[in-house]
């Protein structure tokens, strides 16, 4: 089923998640890196990832809705798709409880901020399963016609044209 937001012939969605993952993510690995070293930079780098990483997180799940409407009702992707999205609403708050936590303080980030955000990086392993699973497995996002020899997305071709069987 293809993706309903696409540039340049790709899924927005998954074009963005990239940016809150990695933000959110990283944030908690500079947390780490605070109580390993009280060092005031790491907790302040943490505190504007999370920023970026809400807003990102936020424009994601736009398209991520968009194409979930698309999946038709009754179906296992349409069930996948709502734990996906939901937990990562989930994830994104409780990023946004930690950032509200830090503010004022971002130097020193109270244990309190740095426990939600590791329940939400661990969270965000389960919902990233999720979206590989509606991706790889039930082919949510994927072009109708994918294939090896596909044409370029920018080609203004069909992406099955060109297709070829190949031997095992």
């Amino acid at each position: 089923m293809e993706a309903r937001a696409k540039l340049f012939g790709h899924p927005i969605h998954q074009m963005l998640i990239v940016f809150p993952l990695g933000l959110l993510a990283t944030s908690f690995f500079f947390d780490l890196g605070w109580l390993a070293t009280g060092r005031p930079g790491l907790g302040v780098a943490a505190f504007y990832m999370i920023a970026a990483g809400i807003v990102g997180g936020l424009l994601a799940a736009v398209f991520g809705l968009i194409d979930w409407l698309a999946i038709p009702s009754g179906t296992r992707a349409k069930a996948i798709g709502l734990w996906h999205g939901g937990g990562n609403v989930v994830v994104v708050a409780l990023f946004a409880a930690s950032w509200w936590l830090r503010r004022g303080t971002a130097e020193l980030p109270p244990t309190a901020a740095i426990v939600l955000s590791g329940l939400a990086v661990g969270l965000a392993l389960v919902t990233g399963w999720l979206g590989g699973e509606l991706v790889d497995r039930l082919g949510v996002g994927v072009d109708d016609g994918a294939h090896l020899d596909a044409p370029s997305s920018l080609s203004g071709r069909a992406a099955k044209e060109n297709r070829t069987s190949r031997a095992a």
